[in-house]
């Protein structure tokens, strides 16, 4: 817990890009650290960077929902983002910051070793597997370096689109599903490997 703990207090701290001059409060993971999943999203937004918690904003409820709909706590899971401090207005974040707030990640990852990286929307894919179009590869595993990876749009995307709501529930029960699959030892298929 206390490497955890250090991350934290690292990212609370941190000055390595321009976004600490703009953000209110820089945005460490939260959850559990003994999470199966780490759900990784874009970067934090307006109510993120108020209250210094992921996920906490009107996608934050779409998500919690979408667990809740699959029978599972925000609790029993780790959440964090790519970048950790809000880019103005909401802008997608740049390479450089993405670059530089990696370490961070790949930290989180490394403690908490889950069986599964949920990486949501395009940003995400695209900073943690250089991927694009979401929407092409949704549901899908990934394995990339001997760990594996679930995609899924963004939450906040159901909030332009109704429509995404169902897909994404389907999207987090099959998650789980293979969560549940991986802790009996079963072999899953992978529908991509990823060579770097």
């Amino acid at each position: 817990m206390n490497r955890l703990e250090t991350v934290r207090q690292k990212v609370i701290e941190c000055t390595k890009c321009d976004l600490c001059k703009t953000r209110t409060n820089s945005v460490p993971g939260k959850g559990n650290f003994q999470s199966d999943v780490i759900f990784v999203g874009e970067a934090p937004g307006r109510n993120e960077d108020k209250n210094g918690e992921p996920f906490v904003g009107v996608a934050g409820k779409k998500l919690s929902t979408a667990l809740e709909d699959a029978g599972i706590s925000r609790d029993d899971v780790y959440i964090t983002n790519v970048v950790k401090c809000r880019p103005p207005n909401n802008r997608v974040p740049n390479t450089n910051e993405r670059e530089t707030c990696q370490e961070y990640l790949k930290k989180e990852i490394s403690i908490i070793k889950p069986k599964i990286i949920c990486v949501l929307g395009n940003t995400a894919f695209n900073s943690v597997l250089g991927g694009s179009e979401i929407t092409k590869f949704r549901g899908k595993i990934v394995r990339k370096d001997n760990q594996l990876y679930f995609l899924t749009i963004h939450p906040a995307a159901t909030i332009y689109n109704q429509e995404l709501i169902s897909t994404l529930k389907k999207d987090i029960v099959k998650l789980f599903d293979l969560i549940r699959e991986l802790k009996n030892n079963k072999e899953i298929s992978v529908d991509i490997e990823h060579t770097s």
